[in-house]
């Protein structure tokens, strides 16, 4: 059974247009949710909303939403008011531009989703447009208003349809300057980078989503079985602190070097009447993409 659709409308570029069905890529699954509960009676609680100047309870229908511009002072706003702010839904993805996919800053993806056609009508002009953006090896950058928010999507081919994501506002990236300006400079010697390529070599693979459980979550589920079994939950032991290792010895161990230094490549040995063992072949080192 097709899941339903989160937004329907249509996908636009020029003339060209077609109904589209966007759904949700990502969910909260099996995700446990609490409610609280009131400890003695067992009851669940409900939020109340209380005026912090005289205490006393405040009926839902004088509620009103404020924007505070000093202390203790609020523009107030009406929901009507606040209704006729938000801009007219055509229910159209306009697709403005098409961009080289790394030009789009991977901080200013948001939440992912999937678009495909809504019928089979719409199917060929959708086809039309997902093969065009294909073969431009580039990426749609459309407008739209969704869930009563003006948005702005970026469109990927991906399978017969797109993957659809929500891109951030300029105003709401925060610069990676704030973060990274007070980073050391720091120097790496030969070695070190050497041990840490080598890691990265042992290490490497394909990124399977199935091989990562959520520990948390297994955790709580089996705790609450636990509780309702009627079983004694005792804390975990608090982990034990690791001994404190200087960062050449921690590579080292890392690497499986057991303290002795990385290999490296050695000069071919001079003929010898002799028969030798043949030396072991040394430890093929990758470079860090």
């Amino acid at each position: 059974m097709a899941p339903r659709a989160t937004w329907k409308g249509s996908l636009k570029l020029g003339f060209l247009s077609c109904p589209v069905a966007l759904y949700t890529a990502v969910g909260d699954g099996d995700e446990i949710h609490f409610n609280m509960v009131n400890r003695r009676s067992g009851h669940r609680l409900r939020r109340l909303f209380v005026d912090s100047g005289t205490g006393k309870p405040v009926e839902r229908d004088q509620q009103v939403k404020g924007y505070e511009v000093d202390t203790d002072r609020y523009v107030v706003l009406t929901e009507e008011e606040i209704e006729a702010a938000i801009p007219d839904s055509t229910k159209t993805i306009d697709i403005e531009a098409f961009v080289p996919r790394d030009q789009v800053d991977r901080v200013a993806i948001d939440r992912p989703y999937y678009l495909a056609p809504a019928d089979a009508v719409g199917a060929e002009a959708f086809a039309v447009i997902r093969a065009a953006c294909e073969k431009s090896g580039a990426v749609g950058i459309g407008r739209t208003v969704l869930f009563r928010r003006d948005r702005v999507v970026m469109l990927c081919p991906q399978g017969p349809g797109f993957l659809a994501n929500l891109l951030h506002f300029e105003y709401e990236m925060r610069d990676e300057a704030q973060a990274f300006d007070d980073i050391p400079k720091v120097k790496i010697a030969g070695e070190m980078l050497d041990l840490a390529k080598h890691i990265i070599g042992q290490k490497k693979g394909k990124f399977d989503p199935a091989k990562f459980e959520d520990r948390y979550e297994t955790a709580l589920l089996e705790l609450i079985r636990a509780k309702q079994r009627g079983e004694t939950i005792k804390p975990p032991a608090a982990p034990k602190r690791g001994q404190v290792i200087d960062l050449m010895a921690a590579l080292r161990e890392s690497a499986g070097k057991s303290g002795r230094k990385a290999a490296t490549k050695s000069k071919p040995a001079a003929k010898s009447k002799t028969k030798r063992k043949a030396p072991a072949a040394s430890t093929t080192r990758r470079k860090a993409s």
